[in-house]
């Protein structure tokens, strides 16, 4: 699907079509096609995924910008990378993570993108005990960084469960 070019692109052609014939006398912005931005997205989601369901709070880490918050359903938002990596570090302690993501929707305007889709999570308690499921939808920002690379900046999920009430047990949430 061929999608209209924003402002912002328009503008980035239009100075690099009128600093061409200065033939390299100015450094120009290295721009990126949409199309491997979404590329480098996609690509983002399979590392970040891959980090979540091996317990690697150094690739999630390394994924996320300084001021990353998270916001579940039923708590307060995690806000922070530090309070990110701590809380990712309890839940990778308590539980083996299976999850599984599908992105519905991917826009992408200059250098923030956000995702929308679909999730299912499988948290096995290390101590042992019965797996517990979830589905649900989650909401990502991403911002893109001077080196073209993609972070996450905002991470929303729900579940699709029905809340349970105070002081019950369940699933740990979704390990995004």
């Amino acid at each position: 699907m061929v999608r209209p070019l924003t402002p912002a692109l328009r503008r980035t052609v239009a100075v690099a079509v009128i600093a061409l014939p200065l033939g390299g006398c100015a450094s120009l912005p290295v721009t990126t096609s949409h199309a491997a931005d979404e590329a480098a997205i996609t690509e983002f989601n399979r590392r970040y995924l891959g980090a979540i369901n091996d317990g690697d709070i150094a690739t999630l880490s390394s994924l996320t910008t300084a001021d990353h918050i998270m916001i579940a359903s039923g708590r307060p938002p995690t806000v922070g990378k530090k309070a990110n990596d701590e809380a990712n570090g309890r839940a990778f302690e308590k539980f083996d993570i299976d999850e599984t993501w599908t992105p519905l929707e991917t826009v992408i305007s200059g250098d923030l993108a956000y995702q929308r889709g679909t999730f299912t999570v499988s948290a096995t308690p290390k101590a042992g005990g019965d797996t517990s499921h979830s589905t649900g939808n989650f909401l990502r920002i991403y911002r893109k960084q001077p080196d073209g690379s993609w972070r996450m900046v905002r991470d929303m999920f729900n579940s699709d469960q029905p809340a349970r009430p105070p002081g019950s047990s369940g699933s740990p949430g979704s390990g995004q």
